[in-house]
């Protein structure tokens, strides 16, 4: 950590991004999450998003900056996807997050984070669509992708319900290993095992979440049973889609994180561009149901689907709980969840 002067009286603090990983893990965030999506519902502030392609698909780039109201900070945050890291053995993502004083607009703090902040927002999503969409009885995980979200997923989805046996399905069998290896050290009383395709991962599966970069639908209508919750987070440009269209009209529910964004990014814009399905579909806002404390659920026989493109609002609400912890000196109980369990 170190810290900065901008003149004699104002200054910003520096926080590295080993700080932020032993403060903060999904489980610190999730509750300020839920808060901030049914803020957001419920009309108030403000979450701007950009995203561009400076090297083509080869690497990705999300701007994503948020206000509430009676907050103290707002919040601008820069998380990049590049494959050149991958090749030199890092962690593809990275990223920067500055947090504002929302009186002044002076800069408070600079979290640099290396994509940690956006991880643990996005598994803290997936927690509270568990939550609120999956059966109560859901024992089976089936996740498509091997990285840090797919981690991050299974052990969010894992603390909302009773899972007992993860499927896991990639491209790479060492990165499967890896995953499952990672998912045991946390959870040894899980059963985990690789499934050789999609298709067999998502059989009998009660929540199935998909993680991956993919360009082309990875996931099939017909591979849906009743009563499988899907919760949707790799696909997050206008480039990526890991359900097929016809997924989305065989859903008896769509929840999403944004109704405007979701129908720009992703699997639904992908079902909107090819006619699958209407701009107009009606559709849920998460924080519509958390606002509410409503289930997404009417029955167990439902086919739901949860949506997420990523909101600046998370962004905010992880930066308000990682400074008040750095400020106050808090370490997480346990090393919490990151990319370092998987290196």
């Amino acid at each position: 950590m170190t810290t900065s002067s901008q003149n004699n009286t104002r200054r910003f603090v520096h926080y590295t991004p080993d700080r932020i990983r032993a403060a903060v893990g999904f489980e610190e965030v999730t509750e300020s999450v839920a808060r901030a999506f049914a803020d957001r519902s419920r009309g108030l502030g403000d979450s701007p998003v950009a995203v561009f392609a400076p090297k083509g698909r080869d690497g990705d780039v999300h701007v994503k900056s948020a206000w509430l109201p009676g907050r103290a900070i707002f919040t601008v945050k820069v998380a990049t996807w590049f494959a050149a890291r991958a090749e030199r053995g890092d962690p593809p993502s990275a990223g920067i997050l500055a947090a504002f004083d929302a009186r002044t607009g002076d800069l408070r703090a600079l979290l640099e984070d290396d994509h940690h902040l956006s991880d643990i927002r996005t598994a803290a999503a997936g927690a509270l669509a568990t939550r609120t969409l999956a059966r109560s009885d859901a024992a089976t995980l089936s996740v498509l992708g091997t990285g840090v979200q797919a981690y991050l997923q299974v052990l969010a989805a894992a603390s909302e319900r009773p899972i007992r046996e993860v499927r896991v399905w990639g491209r790479n069998q060492k990165r499967g290993d890896r995953l499952a290896c990672a998912v045991l050290a946390r959870r040894p009383d899980l059963r985990v095992t690789l499934s050789p395709t999609p298709q067999a991962a998502c059989r009998g599966a009660d929540v199935l979440v998909t993680a991956t970069s993919s360009t082309e639908p990875l996931v099939q209508p017909e591979w849906l049973e009743p009563g499988t919750h899907v919760t949707a987070v790799g696909a997050d440009d206008r480039e990526k889609c890991e359900l097929a269209p016809a997924c989305l009209v065989r859903a008896d529910r769509i929840v999403v994180d944004s109704r405007d964004l979701t129908k720009e990014y992703g699997d639904l814009a992908r079902a909107i561009a090819e006619g699958v399905i209407r701009s107009e579909q009606e559709l849920t806002e998460l924080g519509e149901l958390l606002a509410n404390d409503e289930s997404g659920r009417t029955g167990p026989g439902e086919i739901t689907v949860c949506k997420l493109v990523g909101l600046g609002v998370q962004d905010l609400a992880a930066a308000e709980v990682t400074l008040a912890r750095l400020e106050a000196g808090i370490i997480a109980p346990r090393q919490p969840a990151s990319a370092a369990d998987l290196r």
